[in-house]
């Protein structure tokens, strides 16, 4: 008896960062875009928790209780009075420490495989609930498709997306922490005055009428500069991304994962070949957006 969940990663197509709030968190107008990056999660029954994981970097995720995963199927059995007595296994293929949400992602797909596999039932809003509880960023990776988060990024909106769009994404050769980021943001801006997030009104249109051209000359994020500041050699990166013909290029939330927009599948295609030779990043992919959010796509459970 076990379930699996497939669960993608996103790319941030804007992120305005408000000033630090007394709790340390910023305020944030999170746009997000879930793209054709997917980990799988699967959980069956166990003596205890455990966690496992394989695929690239699969080295570099903790296997205690700190993981996402692991602290999703806690929170869960702790609503409902249960034993977190599951093995997670997690098969990575969203990048780690890369700035597309794929630890998010798994505490997601942990929570929804544990909800089927023990038939708790639990409502949407209360998942919702429990994933902004494990952070900003898994509430999305629940609902997927696009959305517009504020708060740190945990409130969302659903937004209408009137086509496909393409990515390339070049992975670094080394990871960024979010928190040292979201602290280099806080150093460049000490002494500024730092305006209220607010979602651009021309990139929302242009995801809604599907427009590659008009989605480039909106895209934008805040925690770029700080993010090249920690991580100088990305923007060569961005500048090989351009030289390939890439309609836009940024860091990808944090980073250090960079992010271009194709006009196409097949331009995304030739910019993630020219990428893969400019020896300017480790790997590179290409995804479409936006994509379903976390799924249930293999359970042999009747619940429990």
């Amino acid at each position: 008896m076990s379930v699996t969940v497939r669960v993608p990663a996103k790319v941030n197509v804007q992120l305005a960062v408000g000033a630090a709030r007394p709790d340390g968190f910023h305020d944030l107008a999170n746009v997000f875009l879930a793209v054709g990056l997917h980990d799988e999660v699967t959980v069956t029954p166990a003596d205890e928790l455990r966690v496992t994981c394989s695929g690239p970097d699969a080295d570099q995720v903790p296997l205690d209780r700190t993981n996402l995963a692991a602290r999703a199927a806690i929170a869960l059995a702790e609503r409902y009075g249960l034993e977190p007595a599951v093995h997670v296994h997690i098969a990575k293929d969203i990048p780690v420490a890369g700035g597309m949400a794929g630890g998010s992602a798994d505490g997601a797909g942990a929570l929804l495989a544990c909800d089927a596999l023990w038939g708790t039932n639990a409502s949407r809003a209360e998942l919702l609930d429990i994933c902004a509880e494990l952070g900003s960023d898994v509430p999305f990776s629940l609902v997927g498709g696009a959305a517009l988060g504020i708060g740190r990024g945990e409130r969302l909106t659903g937004l209408e997306v009137g086509g496909t769009f393409h990515w390339v994404f070049a992975m670094a050769e080394r990871g960024l922490s979010t928190p040292a980021v979201f602290r280099e943001f806080d150093r460049l801006a000490e002494g500024l005055d730092v305006p209220e997030p607010v979602a651009s009104r021309e990139l929302l249109d242009a995801l809604a009428k599907g427009d590659p051209d008009a989605l480039a000359a909106a895209v934008s994020n805040d925690l770029q500069p700080a993010a090249l500041s920690l991580f100088p050699e990305l923007a060569d990166t961005l500048a090989a991304g351009r030289a390939a013909g890439a309609l836009a290029a940024l860091v990808s939330g944090s980073g250090p994962t960079t992010a271009f927009l194709a006009r196409d599948a097949e331009s995304a295609e030739k910019a993630a070949q020219a990428l893969r030779t400019s020896g300017t990043c480790r790997t590179v992919r290409t995804a479409p957006g936006p994509v379903p959010g976390a799924t249930v796509v293999a359970s042999g459970a009747s619940g429990a």
